[in-house]
C-alpha cells in the first residue's frame, strides 16, 4: 500500500523501501522529481538515476504528470531537504504535455488561476486553503456534536424567503420558451413541477427552527444561493451557512454559544494545520507589504487568529456604537465612506472594522438593532424599536456571524409580517411553531467562506470556494 507523503515526511529515514504516489511540482536536470500527493504542503524529493530507466520514460515525466514511485527512503545529502527517495521503479499513471498544462512551477495570478479552477489546487497556496477549509468543516462538526447538537439536511428548494430579500434563484421545469399561463397572462405556477413558485434557498435557518422545537439543539451545514448582482470580493451566489437553533435560549445564551463556537473552530485549526498556515501567514505578510501603509493590516494571518482565540469578545449595544462612531475622528473628519449621521444606520463594514480594529481592539458582538433594519423574524424588545438580534464582528473582515432571539409570540410575529409586506399564508407552517407549544428559542449564521477567509489570509472570497459561483460566471 503506497504511503502518503505527509505520513513519510514525518517518519525518520531507516533505509526501508517504500512506494509513494503523486503529482510532479518540478522535474530539474533528468535527476530531482519534486512530487506532491496534496496531503501536505511539501514536495517529497525522489532522486533518479536516469541510467538505470528507459529514456522513454523519462520523456514522460513533466510537472503535473501522475507517478507512481518505489524506492529507498534515505537521509538526503543535498540542500533544501531533509529526506528523499532514491528511486529504483516508476510507473506514470498519466502525462501532462509541457506546452499545455497550464499550471507551471511559477508565480500566476489568482485570477489566471480561477480561470482553471480545476487544476489550481494543485498549486501550494490552494492546496493550503482547501486543506483549511476541510479542517474547518471538520471543526464545525465536532464543535457541535460534541456540544450534544443534532445535525439537520433542510431543504435546498424553497418556497418562502427567511430573509424578505427576494433575491433569489428561480426553481422551474416549465417551458421557459412557452410556460403555461393564468387567465391574467401571467406564468401559471401551478402548473409548474411543485404545483407553486418555488427557488433556492437563502437560508435553512426557517426549516431548521422547527427541528429545533422538537429536538432541542439542531444544527444546518449546507449550500444556501443569493441572486445578488454583486462582484465584490466578498460576495458568492452560492456558498455555504453554518446555521444552528437552540430551543430555550435567549439573546445572552446565544451570544455565549457563538463566541465559544467560533473559538473552538479557530482553535482546532491552529492546532491542526500548523504547516498551512505558516506558510499562508507568510503569503499574507509578503500581500500586505506590497499594499499603501495605510491599507495594510496592522496584524499578521497567525496573529489574527490567535487575536479572535484569546480575547474575551466585547458586547456592546448597538445604540451605544452609534454614538461612538458618530463621535469617531474619521466620521467627524468624514474619512468614513458612509457617514454616520444618525441612530438608525446601516452599518458597513469600515464601521464595524473601526469598531473592532481601532476602538475596542477585540472581538466585538453588537446587540439589540433598530427593528426597521432586520428580519421579521428577530424577537421585538419591549421599546418597540429594537430587536433581539446580535451581530458578531472581526479585525479584517467586518461582520462574520449573524443571529439573534427568534419572535416566540404569535401575534407580535403576525405583526411584524404584516408590516413588513409578507404573504402570511407563505409562512403557516413557521407560525404553527408559535401556535403549538412555543418557546423561547435563538440562533444564528455564519457564512462559512467568510470564515475560511478570515482563516487563510486570503483576499477574495472566490478563492476560498472550490468553484466560484458569481454574476455571469457558472464554469466547471
Amino acid at each position: 500500500m503506497p504511503t502518503k507523503i505527509k505520513a513519510l515526511l514525518s517518519t525518520a529515514a531507516e533505509g526501508q523501501t517504500v512506494t509513494v504516489q503523486g503529482w510532479v511540482r518540478t522535474f530539474r536536470a533528468n535527476r530531482f522529481i519534486a512530487l506532491n500527493d496534496g496531503s501536505t504542503l511539501g514536495n517529497l524529493q525522489c532522486v533518479v538515476d536516469f541510467e538505470n530507466f528507459d529514456e522513454n520514460i523519462l520523456k514522460n515525466i513533466s510537472t503535473g504528470a501522475a507517478l507512481r514511485i518505489t524506492g529507498n527512503y534515505v537521509e538526503s545529502q543535498g540542500k533544501g531537504q531533509t529526506t528523499e527517495i532514491q528511486v529504483e521503479d516508476i510507473h506514470v499513471y498519466g502525462i501532462a504535455d509541457p506546452d499545455t498544462y497550464p499550471i507551471q512551477p511559477k508565480k500566476h495570478s489568482f485570477e489566471f488561476l480561477r480561470e482553471k479552477a480545476h487544476l489550481r489546487v494543485r498549486t501550494a497556496t490552494f492546496s493550503a486553503v482547501m486543506r483549511v477549509r476541510a479542517a474547518l468543516s471538520f471543526g464545525v462538526h465536532q464543535f457541535f456534536q460534541g456540544e450534544g447538537f443534532h445535525y439537520v439536511n433542510t431543504p435546498i428548494i424553497t418556497g418562502s424567503d427567511a430573509e424578505g430579500a427576494g433575491e433569489m434563484f428561480r426553481v422551474s421545469a416549465l417551458d421557459p420558451k412557452n410556460p403555461a399561463l393564468n387567465e391574467a397572462g401571467e406564468v401559471n405556477f401551478q402548473e409548474d413541477f411543485f404545483g407553486k413558485e418555488t427557488h433556492l434557498t437563502v437560508s435553512g435557518q426557517l426549516e431548521a427552527e422547527t427541528y429545533a422545537m422538537g429536538l432541542g439543539e439542531v444544527y444546518t451545514f449546507g449550500p444556501t444561493f443569493r441572486a445578488e448582482n454583486s462582484n465584490t470580493t466578498r460576495h458568492l451566489a452560492e456558498f455555504w451557512m453554518i446555521e444552528p437553533e437552540m430551543a430555550f435560549f435567549d439573546l445572552d445564551d446565544n451570544m455565549d454559544l457563538a463566541e465559544k463556537f467560533i473559538k473552538s473552530v479557530l482553535r482546532y485549526v491552529l492546532e491542526n494545520c500548523q504547516e498551512d498556515l505558516a506558510f499562508l501567514d507568510e503569503r499574507f505578510a509578503k500581500e500586505e507589504s506590497s499594499k499603501p501603509k495605510l491599507e495594510r493590516s496592522e496584524m499578521g494571518l497567525l496573529e489574527k487568529i490567535k487575536f479572535v482565540v484569546e480575547n474575551e469578545f466585547k458586547r456592546v449595544s448597538y445604540t451605544e456604537a452609534i454614538d461612538i462612531l458618530r463621535n469617531s475622528k474619521p466620521n467627524k473628519k468624514k474619512k468614513f465612506n458612509y457617514p454616520i449621521d444618525e441612530w438608525g444606520a446601516d452599518l458597513q463594514s469600515e464601521h464595524e472594522r473601526f469598531l473592532v480594529e481601532k476602538h475596542f481592539k477585540t472581538p466585538v458582538i453588537l446587540f439589540d438593532y433598530p427593528a426597521k433594519i432586520k428580519a421579521f423574524y428577530m424577537r421585538l424588545n419591549e421599546d418597540g424599536k429594537t430587536v433581539r438580534a446580535m451581530d458578531i464582528l472581526f479585525p479584517g473582515i467586518g461582520e462574520i456571524v449573524g443571529g439573534s432571539q427568534r419572535e416566540e409570540r404569535l401575534d407580535v410575529l403576525q405583526e411584524r409580517i404584516k408590516a413588513m409586506g409578507i404573504e402570511e399564508e407563505e409562512l403557516w407552517w413557521y407560525l404553527d411553531l408559535r401556535k403549538f407549544g412555543t418557546a423561547p428559542h435563538s440562533g444564528f449564521g455564519l457564512g462559512f467562506e467568510r470564515l475560511v477567509l478570515f482563516a487563510t489570509g486570503m483576499g477574495n472570497i472566490r478563492d476560498v470556494i472550490p468553484f466560484p459561483r458569481t454574476p455571469q460566471n457558472a464554469a466547471f
